[in-house]
């Protein structure tokens, strides 16, 4: 009887070890671009090719070919290096087009009354480089009688080699990305915060360039509410823009920014009438 009263204990056993053995691995963590990023520098004022290498124990011939910057060249404030050879390769070469977009493209609808017709905005494709390091093509809507002037500014931030933490279409550049408060920008059918006037970005005539590293402050106010972390403006990290670094890319081309205004800050926002 002893037998007998083992047996279902025996067969549960029996039946556990077979659904465990056969049981799916449990799923492997994400990988995301951070995972095969190589280390970084994010280049200060008056910072050189040769300070930077010294100070990180690099040779400055390595450092120029990891990061595409041929002599004399010297890196730009606000632009991020490469401290080892990145996985991707060099860099490609900087690539842009002009497009026309459709209503649909921009959500037309004509009951909020828009500004802006979508027959005068365009789509200006840039080639960027993204927090990790790695290429992309995104794009940016803007009004047409800026778009050169936009293809000019992203133009002299690849060059610098700063970097965007995304650009449209996302799904394909940063699908790891939900906030999409961190996207860089352009045309917006939207008021000024609190009022009812039309934003610049409902005319298609401004730019905010990585949001949460760039934040607006008004008192204790700061949009987005993620930027609360970059308030201090005298570090550099990835992403920042400083009137002697990346700012630069797009007052060169006519734009007025955010960071000067008096009533308020906005880091992030370039427009072509200053406001």
């Amino acid at each position: 009887m002893g037998h007998v009263k083992r047996l279902p204990t025996l067969l549960s056993t029996l039946v556990l070890t077979i659904v465990t053995a056969f049981a799916p691995p449990a799923p492997a963590a994400a990988v995301t671009p951070a995972d095969a990023a190589p280390a970084y520098h994010v280049v200060r004022p008056g910072e050189t090719i040769k300070s930077i290498a010294r100070a990180h124990r690099l040779r400055p011939r390595d450092l120029r070919a990891w990061n595409g910057i041929v002599k004399p060249n010297q890196p730009h404030p606000d632009g991020v290096l490469n401290l080892a050879r990145p996985a991707a390769g060099r860099l490609s070469g900087w690539r842009s087009t002009i497009e026309a977009v459709t209503p649909a493209a921009v959500n037309w609808d004509p009951a909020r009354k828009c500004p802006v017709r979508p027959a005068d905005l365009r789509k200006v494709w840039v080639t960027y480089i993204d927090f990790y390091g790695v290429p992309h093509q995104g794009s940016i809507v803007v009004h047409r009688s800026i778009a050169t002037r936009t293809q000019g500014a992203f133009r002299t931030l690849y060059r610098m080699r700063f970097r965007i933490q995304g650009m449209s279409p996302m799904t394909l550049n940063a699908p790891y990305i939900s906030d999409m408060s961190a996207v860089t920008s352009g045309y917006n059918c939207r008021v000024v915060s609190g009022s009812r006037t039309w934003s610049q970005h409902a005319y298609g005539k401004a730019i905010d360039v990585n949001p949460v590293q760039n934040p607006m402050v008004r008192g204790s106010y700061v949009d987005p509410a993620a930027g609360t972390d970059f308030l201090r403006r005298d570090v550099y990290r990835r992403g920042m823009m400083h009137a002697t670094g990346a700012v630069r890319a797009f007052t060169d081309q006519g734009f007025y920014w955010g960071g000067r205004w008096k009533s308020l800050k906005d880091d992030m926002h370039f427009s072509m009438n200053n406001r």
